[in-house]
């Protein structure tokens, strides 16, 4: 029996209007562009591209925090039905106890004027998911402390802490709600290497312990092989592959995500040097290439996909690809 999503984004796009001069209509920055995306309940589902390539975009258009300006992100709990695209305020605030967001930057999410309870117990106290201050305690204290802080902590402030620390107070602050979607944006890039793998590490119990949904959002890809169980690779603005961990990392098809998976360091000395570089930079969102986006990178290109944009089709179980020429380079590997 397959498992109903708990997400669902349908032909979404996300364009953002500049301001257009005297002349002519305002320029569109097309950040998300007709994608499409299942993320099943209790999976640990990873989002990769290079920057630019609207990654965070699409994880706050799955939290309502950026206008659907096509399609729709469907939510589907069990508990609850929500059409995001058409969330009145009332159904908005029961999804925004439903749908957390962990922020990159420990050092500027927390505010240094509260103290690390204050900071944990704010969403309780502006949701009015509590009913007294000892409630609000007590749930502070349970979440904390399935984030491996003390009860000391909570007495401080967020500059006694180190980035590793900090980020398990954000952490804390995400889940003390009660939800059951977390998109993680870049939530270990501003850590250091020693760090790293402790927070994640957290996150993969916390997320088997609560029976959470993650969306991790992340560039790098040795991180997102160590905590994913699925991956979506985006470039501007659109899907180009997705498969399961496995399978993507060992039999990649888009000549992107070999470019991306090639870049991986090593420590075999036969696999140093053997990056593939890409030319050039991502095109500008306001002004993309016809057909496919890639092709002004790609070293495959051919004149089909100057005029034609390829569209995801299957490429294996559970596994995706958008080239006009995938099988003939899988064919090649």
């Amino acid at each position: 029996m397959t498992m109903k999503p708990l997400i669902t984004a349908q032909g979404l796009s996300v364009h953002y209007a500049l301001r257009g001069g005297l002349i002519g209509p305002a320029p569109l920055v097309r950040a998300v562009e007709n994608v499409t995306i299942e993320i099943a309940p209790g999976s640990f589902f990873g989002l990769v591209g290079e920057s630019g390539s609207g990654k965070t975009t699409l994880g706050r258009a799955m939290l309502r925090a950026a206008p659907i300006s096509k399609g729709n992100v469907l939510f589907d709990d069990g508990e609850v039905e929500y059409s995001l695209k058409n969330l009145g305020k009332k159904d908005l605030k029961d999804y925004r106890k439903r749908a957390q967001l962990i922020f990159q930057d420990p050092y500027a999410a927390l505010s240094p004027r509260m103290t690390v309870r204050d900071i944990i117990a704010e969403p309780l106290e502006v949701m009015r998911l509590t009913k007294s201050r000892a409630e609000t305690d007590e749930r502070v204290r349970e979440i904390a402390a399935k984030c491996r802080l003390n009860v000391e902590h909570l007495r401080r402030f967020p500059h006694a802490f180190s980035g590793g620390q900090r980020q398990r107070i954000s952490i804390a602050r995400a889940l003390v709600s009660g939800p059951k979607f977390i998109v993680a944006d870049e939530s270990v890039a501003a850590l250091d290497v020693s760090i790293q793998a402790d927070v994640l590490n957290l996150l993969k119990a916390i997320q088997e312990e609560m029976g959470l949904t993650f969306l991790f959002i992340s560039h790098d890809l040795s991180v997102v092989a160590h905590v994913c169980d699925h991956v979506a690779v985006m470039y501007l603005g659109r899907l180009v592959e997705t498969a399961p961990t496995r399978a993507l990392f060992s039999a990649p098809r888009h000549p992107y995500t070999q470019a991306l998976l090639s870049a991986i360091p090593s420590l075999d000395p036969d696999d140093r040097g053997k990056a593939q570089k890409l030319e050039g930079e991502i095109p500008s969102p306001t002004n993309p290439p016809p057909g496919c986006k890639f092709q002004t990178r790609c070293p495959h290109a051919i004149d089909r996909c100057r005029v034609e944009e390829p569209i995801l089709e299957a490429a294996g179980t559970q596994h995706n690809v958008a080239c006009h020429k995938w099988q003939e380079l899988s064919r090649r590997s």
